[in-house]
């Protein structure tokens, strides 16, 4: 029992901040370890990669409108080999290309990365910090004049390039990719979203492709009542924080993120000090 209680908490810690801009990877590394929680599916990659499952359902779920009006167009694309008078039909091609970047350097790198920061934990707090001051320079720099439609084939490069450094933890899929958005003139609302509608390729490509260990075995005996319990918080947590994210950004600037951050990697360093 003791193991689903810490499954749910970690997946709706996952789940919120996997969309809010402030890195799930650096809170679920952190907290279990600072929390003295030492079950091994609740710090393995395997009920990681599951919780973002849940996360990607909650996107489904919250854009499932999007994705059918987004893949219609895509298929229209190829079909017609024109962008014709349809936005849809760009913003799809945008939005798959953005992709690259991350997949790309997530092949060759994760494994590493994953491996370095699980002992270099220590580490992650200062990320944070260097997170809250990209988010900073975003809403400096950003003139938040362009809608969702407006997103061109420059978005994707930028954007997809950003989102490759959200491998490291600490720094925030979305967090990234909402700066990067803002950087490019992107409105609040439409670089969160953006930066939700490229989560969906990349987080269930990455979760199939790791998926494969639990379907072959290689991840070991694996207790699914824990993991259920993770995944379905993940689910509802995430589907909150995405509904969230969308409201607030339409009228607040990411302020309160970056102050989240900085005082969470301050706590984050006290602990992990006073549990190492």
């Amino acid at each position: 029992m003791e193991e689903i209680v810490q499954a749910i908490i970690i997946g709706i810690v996952q789940g919120l901040t996997e969309f809010l801009p402030v890195s799930s990877s650096a809170h679920l590394i952190v907290l279990p370890r600072a929390l003295g929680w030492d079950d091994e599916l609740i710090n393995s990659s395997t009920f990681v990669v599951m919780l973002h499952m849940g996360t990607l359902g909650a996107l489904f779920v919250f854009f499932w409108r999007d994705v059918l009006k987004l893949t219609g167009a895509f298929l229209a694309l190829l079909r017609e080999r024109s962008f014709g008078d349809d936005p849809d039909r760009k913003l799809s091609l945008v939005l798959l290309l953005t992709i690259i970047p991350a997949a790309l350097f997530g092949l060759a790198f994760e494994d590493w990365i994953e491996g370095f920061f699980y002992d270099a934990v220590m580490i992650i707090p200062f990320i944070l910090v260097i997170g809250a001051a990209v988010l900073w320079l975003a809403e400096r720099i950003g003139t938040r004049t362009r809608e969702l439609n407006e997103a061109d084939f420059g978005d994707a490069a930028f954007i997809g390039v950003a989102q490759a450094f959200a491998l490291f933890p600490g720094i925030s899929r979305s967090g990234i990719t909402i700066a990067a958005g803002l950087t490019r003139g992107l409105k609040r609302e439409a670089a969160a979203r953006f930066a939700f509608l490229m989560g969906i390729p990349i987080i269930a490509g990455a979760g199939l492709w790791k998926a494969r260990h639990i379907v072959t075995g290689e991840a070991g005996d694996v207790d699914i009542a824990v993991l259920a319990a993770g995944v379905i918080a993940a689910f509802v947590a995430g589907w909150l924080a995405i509904g969230f994210m969308l409201r607030y950004l339409r009228d607040h600037s990411l302020g309160i993120f970056i102050a989240y951050r900085l005082v969470a990697a301050a706590v984050f360093l006290v602990l992990l000090a006073l549990n190492t």
